[in-house]
Order: C-alpha cells, then structure tokens, then sequence
C-alpha cells in the first residue's frame, strides 16, 4: 500500500529526495554540454526546498513528525521522518552538494593543471544521484529504507570514485564497492532481527525490544555504520578512495557519504530509547582504537587529500565516541556528535577544496612542493588556515564548539564509569597532536617567499572562489547554527 504525503513539509521532504533523481535523469538526455548547468540547477532548486522546510520546521517549533509511505499490512517498508536531527543533517548535505556542483563546473575544464579534463554528464548526473540519496537516507524512516539508500550511494561511489578511469581508480572505486557493501550486512541482518521481533521495519520499533535484541541490532547496524564511516577494521577504502576527482572527495568523504554510518548509528540510538550500555562499550573502545590509528597514519603524509582522508578517519571517531558517551545518559555528548556531523562536513569540505584549488592553479597537492600560498593567493592561504584551525578545534571556529561538547559530556559521564576517562584523556591528546600537526603545514605552507609551483600559479575561476568563501563563513558559523538548532 502506497500512502499519500500528508502535509506540506512531508512533501517539501519528499520532493528534496527526488528532485535530484529527477535532474539525474534529464542529464543523460540532454546535450553534453548542459550537464554542468543542469546538475547546478537542480541542486539549487533543491537546496531552495530544503532552505523552505527548514524555515517551516523552525516555525512550528521543531515538532517531530513521522509519516508511513509504503507499508505491506502492518509492515511499514518506507517513510519519511522530520525531526530536528533530519533536518540539520539534510541540510548540510544538500547545501555542500550545491556548492560542490559549482566548484565542480569550475574544477572540471582544461585550464586544470594537475587534471585538463571537461566534464562528462555521468560525473554530474552521479553527484545529484547521490545528493538525493544521501537526502533519503537521512529522512528515512525504517531500516529499509536506509538500506535502500544506503546501496544506492555505494553504487554512486564506485563511479564516482573511478571516474576518471585509470587502472588505480577503479581499482579503488571496486575496493570502496566491495568494503562497504560487505559493510551492508549489518543492516541486512538488523532489518532481519527487526522484522522477526515485531513484524515491521520501522526504527521506532526497536524500542520495544528486550535488551539483548536492542543490543543485536544496535551492533548491526554499528558494523554496518563502521563500513561507511571508514573506521576499523573497515578503514582501508578511503585513503585509496583520493584517486576520485577532488570535488568528489569532498563531498562523498567529508560532508556526505562517510556520514552515512555515524547517521544511521546515531538514529538507532535515538530509536531504541534506552540502550544496552555494551553498545556504548564496543562503539567508545572502537573509536579510541581508531581514533589513534588514524593519527599515527597521518603523520607520514605529504599528499594533501590522503593526508586529509586519514584526518577524516580519526575526525568520524570523534562522533563514534561522542555518540558511544551517550549511551551512558550524556546527553550533551549526543548533541555535540551531531554538530560535529554538521561541522566537520563544512570544514572538511573545505580542506579537500582547498586541496582541489591548489591542484588546480599549482599543478600539484604535495605539501613539501607548497609554500608561500598566503603571498601568491590570498584567499586560498586564508582557507588553508581557517581550515586547519577549524579541524584542529580551534576556537572561534566550529570544530572546537562541537569537540567541546564532546569532550564535556564524556566528563560528565566519566563520573559514574571510571574506565571512560582514561578514554578521553587519550582522545584529547589526540587534539592537541592534531593542533600540532597542521599548525606545522600551516607554517610550512602558507607564509614566506612562493614556491616554484605556487609562483607559477593560475588564477582560480569565479566558481571556485565563490564556494571558497562560503565555506570560510561557514567555518566560522556553522557551530552556531548547530547550536541554537540543536538548544
């Protein structure tokens, strides 16, 4: 049974996940050259959209509202969920994705030093597939549904990823392909669990479950949510995923897709209504385990993007710890999980185009080759360090609100089981090493005399320098929005 939309905002909803499908499919039967213009158009008109149920939520005060789309009988197969999580997180997704469809019209032409490429329409048809993908993922209401969605960016990530065909890139397209879908089983085997208890695939129905079976599926879809989230022992795709165009490793793995797996874990907590403290356990020692390893991996990298995935990595346990602390009745843990989700994507996605930028004008993103960034280029010298500091937790920028929040909830927390605080002592080292680290960049890499490479720069189109800017404000600003959204 198919059930009609019931109200505006479910189909403000509705419409955010399928107008870019939409605009996928007029991209494959247009002319070549309208596939650049077609995907900035469609991922406005959908930004637009989301800017308008974002306004109306606010407006009736944040009221959660759920609504049933296809069900069987009783067994609710799809729907769409509207709450203040859905919401923030949707926006940031859909806004990063218009943004990167710019800076990709931009990015993707001859004038390229590193990559003299003009777009294709799949690269553009892909990026709206998965913005509308990733939309509904988020907005779903039952593990189906996120399934669903969940398939359909693993496929959008495969050809995104080798895109520009070369034996490496598909080599790492197929690596991300088969990781992750491995990775699927968890949910594969948490909408079993679901349906066999209760006769349904709605996430609301986890919260009548015994303990043990909460724990069952809750561990699922934490595998599952390791997979996408590139943690251990699932890691390995997304440092060989930077073969991928820039623009795409900024929105797959900064902003969209490794989002995927702290998202669907974080729904299952706030699904289950009260959480065996084991999946806290297991998702705390697995974050501070890869959280560590990321770090160390980082530290030998001269390739700006590999540099940045390992970053990542140990950036997405921060939300695995933040979200494991609120099993244990933190709160304030929970919320600053999810505003790191919503800061991390602006920042890092700044990072990888900055990365893009300088691949671009330079010819190259090996940092030993880059110096003098700030005297030669402006702006992309002061991107470089709003991004860095924004990372690193550096107030006033956004990275530092939401680790806050973070860390003061673990405290909180510590208070009643000891064995979390030699936890967030390790993770708060972990900070301050990454302060270190990029501030070395930082001074290695924007000030003194240009190198080389950055002297013989070209200047950056209108596209790029335009997202550019609006990712530097945001770095700057998405905490606050983060914040009063989220009380």
């Amino acid at each position: 049974m198919i059930t009609l939309v019931p109200d505006t905002m479910m189909t403000l909803a509705l419409a955010v996940v399928l107008l870019p499908f939409g605009g996928a499919a007029l991209i494959a039967l247009a002319p070549q050259q309208a596939g650049k213009w077609l995907c900035q158009l469609f991922s406005a008109v959908t930004l637009a959209l989301m800017g308008t149920l974002t306004v109306r939520f606010w407006d009736v005060g944040q009221a959660a509202s759920t609504h049933s789309l296809i069900a069987i009988g009783r067994t609710e197969i799809f729907g769409l969920t509207v709450d203040s999580i859905s919401v923030l997180v949707a926006l940031a997704v859909v806004a990063i994705g218009f943004l990167v469809a710019v800076y990709s019209a931009a990015y993707l032409n001859e004038g390229n030093r590193e990559h003299p490429h003009v777009g294709r329409p799949r690269y553009y048809a892909f990026l709206l597939i998965f913005i509308g993908a990733m939309a509904g993922l988020v907005f779903s209401s039952t593990i189906t549904g996120q399934l669903a969605f969940f398939e359909i960016t693993g496929g959008c990530s495969w050809a995104l990823i080798g895109y520009y065909e070369t034996p490496k890139a598909l080599r790492s397209a197929a690596k991300a392909l088969i990781i992750t879908h491995i990775a699927s089983i968890g949910l594969y085997v948490g909408a079993a669990l679901l349906f066999a208890d209760t006769g349904t695939f709605a996430l609301t129905a986890i919260a009548q479950l015994t303990p043990a079976h909460k724990t069952a599926i809750l561990l699922a879809i934490l595998v599952a949510a390791w997979g996408k989230s590139a943690q251990l022992p699932m890691h390995m795709w997304l440092p060989d995923a930077m073969e991928a165009p820039t623009p795409v490793s900024a929105y797959l793995h900064a902003a969209s897709m490794v989002k995927v797996g702290v998202y669907i874990f974080a729904r299952g907590l706030m699904s289950a209504e009260g959480v065996p403290e084991v999946v806290g356990w297991v998702g705390a020692i697995m974050a501070i385990i890869t959280l560590v390893y990321g770090f160390v991996m980082y530290l030998p990298q001269v390739d700006m993007k590999r540099l940045l995935a390992y970053s990542t990595i140990t950036q997405l346990s921060y939300i695995f710890l933040g979200l494991s602390l609120s099993v244990f009745g933190s709160e304030l843990a929970f919320k600053g999980a999810i505003a790191h989700i919503f800061n991390h994507a602006f920042a890092k996605t700044l990072f990888f185009l900055v990365a893009g930028a300088l691949s671009y004008t330079a010819g190259t993103r090996m940092l030993p080759s880059l110096r003098g960034i700030l005297t030669r280029m402006p702006l992309l010298g002061v991107s470089f360090v709003v991004a860095a500091l924004a990372i690193s937790g550096v107030p006033p920028f956004s990275g530092f609100f939401s680790k806050f929040a973070i860390f003061g909830g673990g405290f909180i927390a510590s208070k009643d089981n000891l064995l979390l605080l030699p936890m967030l002592v390790i993770a708060l080292l972990e900070s301050v090493g990454c302060f270190a680290w990029f501030l070395k960049w930082v001074g290695y890499s924007v000030p003194g005399k240009p190198s080389e490479a950055v002297a013989q720069a070209s200047p950056l189109p209108v596209g790029m320098r335009f997202v550019l800017v609006v990712l530097v404000v945001m770095s700057v600003c998405s905490s606050v929005i983060a914040s009063v959204w989220l009380g």
